[in-house]
């Protein structure tokens, strides 16, 4: 009889089977670290992004938004006014800090697109701090690292 099966070992099955799950730990690590770095940077644009749309909702439907960011609680939100339903409601990640700075974290954009206070807050992620500034005048802001 004659042996010409072309199959493998159940050793070397293994041995590829083991070789292969090596590789997918390590790229598993250095994603999850990839991950964690752009979660991060996205916070930031997507709190300008929803600050940006709290201010032209107001001005278009000529209403109050208030904005009230909450770190203790890991989360912010913008609704109608004071008693109305949540407009935008986000969870803050956890490797993020928002600390008070010349401006409480509530605020409101009045119906011509104005907000009701001006000065800035404190965000820290991952050891550097970015200060979120907001101008006299129109509401606007600008994030800068220092």
């Amino acid at each position: 009889m004659n042996n010409t099966e072309g199959g493998f070992t159940l050793l070397e099955s293994l041995f590829v089977l083991s070789v292969f799950l090596i590789i997918a730990s390590v790229s598993a690590i250095l994603l999850k670290a990839q991950f964690v770095s752009l979660e991060k940077q996205q916070f930031i644009s997507q709190l300008k992004a929803d600050l940006l749309y709290g201010q032209q909702y107001a001005m278009s439907h000529q209403i109050l938004i208030t904005v009230h960011i909450l770190p203790e609680e890991n989360y912010y939100y913008l609704r109608e006014g004071h008693n109305k339903g949540f407009l935008i409601e986000r969870d803050i990640p956890e490797a993020i800090t928002i600390r008070e700075g010349t401006m409480k974290l509530f605020f409101q954009y009045h119906p011509n697109g104005n907000i009701n206070r001006f000065g800035s807050f404190i965000i820290i992620v991952d050891k550097v701090r970015y200060r979120m500034t907001f101008l006299i005048g129109k509401g606007r802001f600008y994030v800068a690292k220092e």
